[in-house]
């Protein structure tokens, strides 16, 4: 452990192509979604860059299930999309139904390469992870984006017959849908609804703590490990306008599945989140969700309504991750094969 914390805290192995990586993280996306999503807000009205595969404000009678994928850090939602429409190929019957939502959450250098009118929502790279306020056209949380995408479809005017959505997100998606999952407030609007409502995180890179417990020890060396993103502590408006201990008892009291790659134990690729903060929660991802759980687990030996499902093999790979027969059972919620390891957690008597 002490070699290990050398490494990873005092300079060790840098990550390979440091500056290619930030190069690729600011420059803008390849392409912008082609549908809207209104949000309206007291900090404004504005739109939201969705990719859909049927008309977003159009009535939908033969919907009954909805997956919301969202994407990783490079924005790229192009690249999700068309990862639910794989998900969807190789369901094949089973898909009858589904239909594939991909939010985009752009950047400001996104919205000027595209000549983006100013009503589009903007963040800044690391600020719609964390449901940070954009910067155009208003000061409006990502969470409260993704709550207008949620009350959508809500709406049984254009749903009459939708009766599950999955909000699904890998890597950085993962890191947005586990915080939102903790903090949200439109899952309760879907259930009230009649909706069901399961969130995989899929591969994150960091998971929100409710205390100061971490799988490392290093409050004194990292200050930061216990604030936003990573704690509670100084959290946007958002977030912190509500009870922590309410958000904590709702959030285990949702249908979360943790996905996780077998072989996502590379502790320098794919943009992995290498600040102290994150390194106090494990070396590398299989390690900080296992433990992630693991900590749930001892918080609340009853009434945790989630599951951890291993995917052998998979590494950081969002395809073979959800075209997986491990994945593909937690996102059409069939019985997970004897192949795919399950930690699960104690529901309520």
């Amino acid at each position: 452990m002490a070699v290990w914390l050398a490494g990873g805290l005092l300079g060790g192995a840098p990550s390979a192509n440091a500056t290619s990586q930030h190069d690729l993280l600011n420059a803008p996306v390849k392409a912008v979604a082609n549908q809207r999503l209104p949000v309206d807000t007291p900090q404004g009205s504005a739109v939201l860059p969705v990719y859909a595969d049927r008309a977003i404000d159009a009535v939908a009678p033969d919907v009954k299930r909805v997956f919301i994928v969202v994407h990783g850090t490079l924005r790229n939602a192009d690249v999700y999309y068309a990862t639910g429409q794989k998900i969807l190929e190789k369901a094949g019957a089973s898909a009858e139904g589904t239909m594939v939502v991909a939010p985009q959450f752009l950047t400001e250098a996104d919205a000027h390469a595209f000549a983006l009118p100013t009503t589009t929502l903007a963040w800044t790279q690391e600020g719609w992870k964390g449901g940070e306020p954009a910067r155009q056209p208003g000061a409006i949380s990502s969470f409260t984006a993704f709550d207008a995408l949620l009350a959508h479809f809500a709406d049984r005017r254009l749903y009459p017959a939708l009766s599950t959505v999955v909000v699904l997100g890998h890597s950085a998606g993962a890191q947005f849908v586990q915080r939102y999952a903790v903090v949200g407030r439109e899952g309760e609007a879907l259930v009230r609804a009649g909706i069901a409502v399961r969130y995989v995180v899929a591969n994150s890179s960091n998971y929100l703590y409710f205390d100061d417990e971490r799988p490392v020890s290093l409050a004194e060396a990292c200050p930061r490990a216990t604030e936003w993103r990573y704690g509670l502590k100084s959290a946007p408006t958002y977030v912190s306008s509500q009870n922590p201990q309410d958000l904590e008892s709702r959030y285990v009291a949702r249908n979360v599945v943790y996905l996780l790659g077998g072989a996502d134990t590379d502790p320098y690729t794919h943009f992995i989140d290498r600040s102290c903060a994150a390194m106090a929660q494990g070396p590398y991802r299989l390690a900080r969700g296992l433990a992630y759980f693991d900590y749930l687990k001892r918080r609340h030996p009853s009434g945790l309504e989630q599951k951890v499902v291993e995917v052998p093999g998979i590494g950081h790979d969002n395809l073979g991750m959800f075209t997986s027969d491990c994945g593909m059972a937690v996102l059409f919620d069939r019985a997970v094969p004897s192949s795919c390891p399950v930690v699960a957690g104690t529901p309520s008597q």
